[in-house]
């Protein structure tokens, strides 16, 4: 295991691993453990009761932050005539068609953190699964992403929608703020969050749903928060 460095191993200090935290207490304490030097991301991290492997115990969705994630968002559409100066008028930083596609593929681009489709362009995009795939910015209908209502898509988009799934080891990671923010906007997000995937939870879901919930800011140690009452 990497030796961790002398700021983290201080901050680790403030933090009892064997205690449960209540999410005020625990968003506070994250907020002091962001020693870095730049405005860290505070992250959410849930392991849920699920098996990802089943197609039916997936849980997967987006859901607008009230206070956004602190990061300015890239928007990237693919949409032509009318939708594209929709895509335009509502601030999109890229709108485009084909030529957009050549550009990803030859050029290796990726100047933007969200792309918006709307679905008569999935055909075109569907060349780009495995450059986009990977790194989660394939559009997807269940994330509002694949939609005629271009506008609203980036509108939320920028306002701090986020999309939230589980991984291979059915743990949901999602930034819900900066350790700028103040504690209130910290706790109304997460809230907001939480209740996202409380809601999202499938039916072949079977025992404890939130096993286990965790805060820390990007370069501070994981705070454990009591998630007995979250659910």
């Amino acid at each position: 295991m990497a030796k961790r460095g002398k700021r983290y191993q201080e901050t680790a200090k403030l933090v009892d691993r064997n205690k449960l935290y209540e999410p005020d207490e625990a968003l506070s304490l994250t907020k002091q453990t962001a020693k870095a030097k730049f405005d860290e991301t505070i992250e959410l991290h849930v392991r849920l009761g699920v098996d990802s492997r089943h197609a039916d115990q997936q849980v997967r969705g987006a859901v607008v932050l009230p206070h956004g994630t602190g990061k300015t968002v890239r928007t990237l559409v693919f949409a032509k005539g009318d939708r594209a100066k929709e895509a335009e008028s509502a601030g999109s930083d890229y709108v485009g068609a084909e030529e957009l596609v050549a550009k990803i593929q030859n050029e290796n681009w990726f100047d933007y953190d969200v792309i918006i489709a709307t679905p008569d362009m999935m055909g075109v995009i569907g060349r780009l699964g495995r450059v986009l795939g990977p790194k989660g910015l394939m559009p997807n209908p269940k994330a509002g992403t694949v939609t005629n209502d271009i506008a609203k898509a980036v509108q939320e988009a920028k306002a701090g929608k986020i999309e939230y799934r589980l991984d291979k080891t059915n743990i949901i990671h999602c930034p819900i703020g900066k350790a700028s923010f103040e504690s209130d906007k910290l706790r109304e997000n997460f809230e907001t969050l939480v209740s996202a995937i409380i809601k999202a939870k499938p039916a072949a879901a079977k025992g404890t749903y939130i096993r286990s919930c965790t805060v820390a800011a990007s370069m501070g140690p994981g705070i454990k928060v009591n998630s007995a009452k979250l659910s």
